[in-house]
């Protein structure tokens, strides 16, 4: 790594900072540019040379507290930032990229450490960032290929024979493991290309509500079963780790609901950091179905009015409603369902 390299920021901007990110950008005379912010100097330069190989233009590489020292000054389509350690300078510069990403329409993604990763949630409510914690180059390069699957073809680069067979691999993984996520919601109805979700609700009193005891005829709210109830089944899906390997029984979506199901019922509240444990997979594939599942209408993101550094997970109503609903059909047959 040459010391000119990272000794001070180097800026090269090429277009102004205006909504051009993959909502609006129609003008595909223009690759898709990259910020790159991160204070560590070796991780500048990876980035940079994934960001080459992509073909892709980096508008700006830095230090965090470069957004903060030019804030006139724009953002790529795509902005990378890495943010190990939050401190009141990082979460002020956090939250002054969240507002520009959301206003400006450039996608964010964002890299941070488990310790840091409460403060890092609370700070973007705004931009839907992408979270990665503790990645490796693998899964930065997976994350901003998620990102770049929404820009229009025009603005990507004619790719070699090497790297479509790259992307070829990552789209069969990512083809598996969207399969995966289906087969968790038999019987949903497959939701539109615009909005795909591995979840699907219907409003209380529909026909899907209606189902099993519950057919042709309007009923209350069953109630949710007692904590002790949860929390007993929680210890029996975690027991089964210690007899065979956990990957077996990896259900982030299912393991997530019962956690909160509880705390509502104890009157807690749950942390993202704390969410993510309960889920039983790794902090990143956790957020990636705490973020599914915020659009999918069964969480819900609260903040914490007298600390900014924390936010919250919660169910909704509806999701209140059909792990109600739930535990009363199963109490029938089960005493204690896992």
């Amino acid at each position: 790594m040459a010391a000119t390299d990272f000794a001070q920021s180097d800026f090269s901007y090429g277009k102004a900072d205006g909504g051009s990110g993959p909502a609006g950008n129609g003008d595909t005379g223009q690759s898709v540019s990259i910020s790159i912010f991160a204070n560590r100097g070796h991780l500048r330069a990876s980035l940079r040379e994934d960001a080459a190989a992509a073909g892709l233009t980096v508008s700006a590489a830095g230090p965090l507290q470069d957004i903060v020292d030019a804030p006139l000054r724009a953002l790529g389509d795509v902005v990378l930032l890495d943010c190990p350690q939050v401190d009141g300078k990082a979460m002020a510069t956090l939250s002054e990229l969240d507002q520009r990403a959301a206003s400006g329409g450039c996608r964010l993604i964002v890299s941070t450490t488990v310790d840091a990763l409460d403060a890092v949630f609370a700070c973007m409510d705004q931009s839907a960032p992408i979270l990665l914690v503790d990645p490796n180059r693998a899964e930065r390069v997976l994350a901003l290929g998620r990102v770049l699957a929404e820009f229009p073809q025009g603005r990507l680069r004619e790719l070699s024979e090497n790297d479509r067979l790259m992307l070829l691999r990552l789209t069969e993984q990512v083809s598996q493991i969207a399969g995966r996520i289906e087969r968790l919601a038999p019987g949903a109805s497959p939701a539109p290309a615009s909005a795909a979700s591995a979840f699907s609700f219907e409003p209380a009193g529909s026909q899907g509500q209606a189902r099993g005891a519950y057919a042709g005829r309007e009923v209350a709210r069953p109630t949710l079963p007692d904590a002790q109830m949860v929390r007993q089944i929680i210890r029996l899906r975690q027991l089964r780790g210690r007899f065979l390997d956990e990957e077996l029984f990896a259900d982030p979506a299912w393991d997530m609901l019962l956690d909160l199901t509880a705390a509502r019922l104890e009157r807690k509240r749950v942390s993202v950091t704390s969410l993510c444990i309960a889920s039983g997979v790794p902090p990143t594939t956790a957020l990636r179905w705490i973020g599914q599942m915020v659009e999918a209408g069964l969480f819900v993101r609260v903040c914490d009015d007298s600390d900014r550094r924390r936010a919250f997970i919660e169910l909704t109503e509806p999701a209140v409603d059909a792990m109600a609903r739930y535990f009363s059909e199963v109490s029938l047959a089960a005493p204690a369902p896992v």
